[in-house]
């Protein structure tokens, strides 16, 4: 059986309307898997935005969604980060956590730890935000589960290669 690969691709597009419905209904019509998936603008006078998708499948999946995708109009570039050498990923997340006396203090000292900041505060409920890997955000995570966790919102990957190429 082929292994399962996690890829992270970058995709430059123009930014018009309906670029995105077309990269989600690529996946969805052959029923391959998004994980994570960001769009922004990235370049105003040129109208591009760039969408991150993180998405899992067989070595020839991941060669098939990077085809069908650069086929798209109007993809610019296709960039499989994973494949191209070392890259740099990270995902925000808003954590809100409700508790009071030895899980209040245990929440604030376990965000001490991650580096995650209190964004709200209130006499019986905390915010915190937190950067990093989507591995950092899960083990936070799994952490403020027994201490009260009510709600998380979470950005999705944002990835980058190193080095001083440009997309």
């Amino acid at each position: 059986m082929p292994d399962i690969e996690r890829h992270t691709i970058a995709v430059l597009v123009d930014n018009e309307p309906g670029i995105l419905a077309r990269v989600v209904g690529l996946f969805s019509g052959r029923g391959y898997n998004i994980d994570s998936l960001t769009v922004a603008e990235v370049d105003r006078p040129n109208n591009l935005s760039r969408i991150t998708v993180v998405t899992s499948g067989t070595r020839m999946i991941i060669e098939q969604i990077k085809a069908q995708l650069s086929r798209l109009v109007p993809v610019r570039k296709v960039h499989d980060l994973t494949d191209e050498g070392p890259f740099v990923a990270r995902e925000l997340a808003l954590i809100k956590v409700a508790g009071r006396g030895e899980h209040r203090i245990e929440s604030l000292r376990l965000a001490d730890v991650f580096r995650a900041r209190v964004v709200d505060s209130t006499t019986e409920s905390f915010v915190y935000e937190i950067t990093g890997s989507a591995d950092k955000l899960d083990a936070f995570i799994g952490l403020m589960e027994p201490l009260g966790l009510v709600e998380v919102s979470r950005t999705g990957a944002v990835a980058i290669a190193r080095g001083p190429g440009r997309f």
